[in-house]
């Protein structure tokens, strides 16, 4: 699993978030509840970046940023450089999201080359994989997980690296993968990665709320999750934060 034996929750807010809600949030989560047996990760829009991140690690809890662009700097208008993120003292870079993926388009190779310019800059890509529902209906999930994963061929193995599975059809639908499907899934991600090369975490991704996180993270190969709409409040992100806690230890 690397370098951090620890599960990782990691909190993907998305395109939600105003400066309030980040300081009622960081009131009401006071801080990681159970840090020997669980990271806790947070990822808020750019713009809170900067006015979280001295509380954050204060709290015991590590940033990252919901993308980057693969430039150092220079004439792209509304990019973000990891230059910038670092300042911001980010450590995780979420790339790969299937969202970006479907809604902006993002190929596998400009993925590879914001990965690249993630690790120049000493941070962790969480490198999202996921197939759709018409995929895994037509028995293909596994060769579209692997064409996702191949972006990893000639990638330095001794760079930090998270993979996180989200099939897209469980994310944000309320729709979670069963047991077993998450459990073969993950099974076949860790054996890829190995193939690879990459001896890496694996998270779970897609409706992880506080009523499913202790069956989902008690999946074998699942060393974590990332959380989107239940890591918004406090209370649902913490009470996950405490089932995966109850799971490890």
């Amino acid at each position: 699993m690397g370098n951090d034996k620890r599960r990782l929750i990691a909190g993907n807010w998305k395109m939600n978030g105003l400066l309030q809600d980040a300081i009622e949030f960081m009131d009401a989560f006071g801080g990681n509840p159970a840090p020997d047996h669980v990271e806790v990760g947070l990822m808020p829009p750019f713009t809170l970046l900067h006015s979280m991140s001295e509380r954050l690690a204060k709290m015991g809890v590590t940033l990252g940023a919901q993308n980057v662009y693969n430039e150092d700097k220079g004439a792209f208008t509304g990019s973000i450089c990891p230059m910038m993120l670092r300042d911001a003292d980010c450590h995780y870079v979420i790339l790969g999201h299937s969202e970006r993926r479907s809604i902006i388009g993002e190929s596998n190779a400009k993925i590879r080359s914001k990965m690249n310019a993630t690790w120049l800059h000493g941070m962790e890509p969480i490198l999202c994989i996921g197939e759709t529902l018409e995929q895994r209906e037509k028995g293909i999930t596994n060769a579209v997980l692997a064409e996702q994963l191949a972006i990893l061929k000639g990638a330095p193995k001794d760079k930090p690296l998270t993979v996180a599975y989200e099939p897209v059809w469980a994310i944000g639908t309320g729709v979670t993968a069963s047991a077993q499907q998450v459990t073969e899934t993950h099974a076949f991600v860790h054996e890829e990665l190995t193939k690879l090369g990459h001896d890496c975490r694996v998270l779970y991704g897609g409706s992880v709320n506080p009523g499913n996180a202790a069956e989902l993270m008690a999946c074998p190969g699942v060393e974590g999750a990332l959380v989107g709409g239940a890591s918004l409040k406090a209370e649902s992100f913490m009470e996950i934060v405490k089932a995966t806690a109850l799971v490890v230890s």
